[in-house]
């Protein structure tokens, strides 16, 4: 989905514009994928924008920094009054915001010294659906991936960083190049895992079930909310290991993420799940989550964050 330029990008403590917020070439995160980064969205409500979930993402993202060893200078109330900040000085109503923290321009090496610099960039920008605009009514179709996903104790699945997602556009490509939506993955163990972007559940007589942290998945906070909300409903839920035939059994099946939000999947390796269309259960943790920026659900967790922050970054001239 091609990016819709906002005025304004928050890079290293200050607002610079768009085309300006550019980095070197020799930058250590270009050769050895060394960046960790965090996909949020701010929803329009009837009180205003609103960002989801901010401060479980800004902590993630901190948390993933820790296990790569790269240290962030900046705060988690500093990052997240910067992505308030870029939401309110570009204008947006709704918006995906994507902090980005990386190992900049130094020294040329797998294993960079103490003090190797470190940049921290927020861009906020409109964007739609990411699976299309039909997809969260009518579902998509999606085929197991050749490609696994990482073995454990290889790299930290629980890290969300640059480098544990190249393997997300072959599990992607291959997928489209089969003429399917989207790729899901499987663990070292043939077990299933999540997609090339998403997290995935199935439905089994009732009962909400999804791959555990084991199975070499992100965490997602997407996936989070999404058992919060199903237990709150009065859903019974389960993390439990998946074998890959559950998916062709399954009732129901959806993707979750920030940018997929809560996607019906239609069909898995051709073979429909449950009806062909979304389930009553998909639906219904839509309606809760969706209800969210409608307000017909109560934001009873404080997951809603009023860009009412103060500034965290100064504006600078072209």
């Amino acid at each position: 989905m091609a990016i819709k330029s906002t005025e304004w990008i928050w890079h290293n403590g200050k607002l610079v514009p768009w085309q300006s917020a550019t980095v070197h070439v020799l930058s250590h995160a270009l050769h050895y994928g060394s960046s960790v980064f965090e996909g949020l969205r701010a929803y329009s409500t009837p009180t205003g924008p609103q960002i989801f979930r901010l401060q479980a993402h800004t902590r993630r993202l901190l948390d993933s920094a820790k296990i790569h060893r790269i240290e962030i200078p900046w705060s988690a109330a500093e990052i997240d009054a910067a992505c308030k900040e870029v939401v309110v000085r570009n204008g947006l109503k709704s918006a995906y915001i994507r902090p980005l923290a990386f190992r900049g321009y130094g020294e040329v090496g797998v294993v960079p010294k103490a003090g190797h610099p470190v940049e921290l960039a927020i861009a906020a920008w409109e964007w739609g659906a990411y699976l299309g605009p039909e997809a969260l009514e009518k579902g998509v179709d999606v085929c197991v991936s050749s490609w696994q996903r990482v073995a454990p104790n290889t790299i930290p699945a629980l890290a969300k960083a640059g480098g544990n997602y190249l393997s997300s556009p072959l599990v992607g490509f291959e997928a489209r190049d089969r003429g399917f939506a989207e790729g899901i993955a499987l663990a070292a163990d043939g077990t299933v895992s999540e997609g090339a972007g998403e997290n995935l559940f199935l439905v089994r007589d009732g009962v909400l079930i999804t791959p555990p942290a084991a199975a070499s998945i992100l965490q997602g906070i997407t996936r989070d909310s999404v058992m919060i909300l199903a237990r709150d409903l009065g859903i019974e839920v389960r993390e439990q290991t998946l074998p890959r035939e559950m998916m062709y059994i399954a009732d129901e099946i959806f993707l979750t993420g920030t940018a997929a939000e809560i996607t019906p999947v239609r069909s898995v390796d051709r073979l429909v799940v449950g009806s062909g269309s979304r389930g009553p259960m998909t639906k219904a943790l839509q309606d809760a989550f969706f209800g969210l920026f409608s307000g017909t659900t109560a934001d009873r967790w404080g997951w809603l964050e009023p860009l009412d922050a103060p500034p965290a970054g100064k504006r600078v001239a072209t």
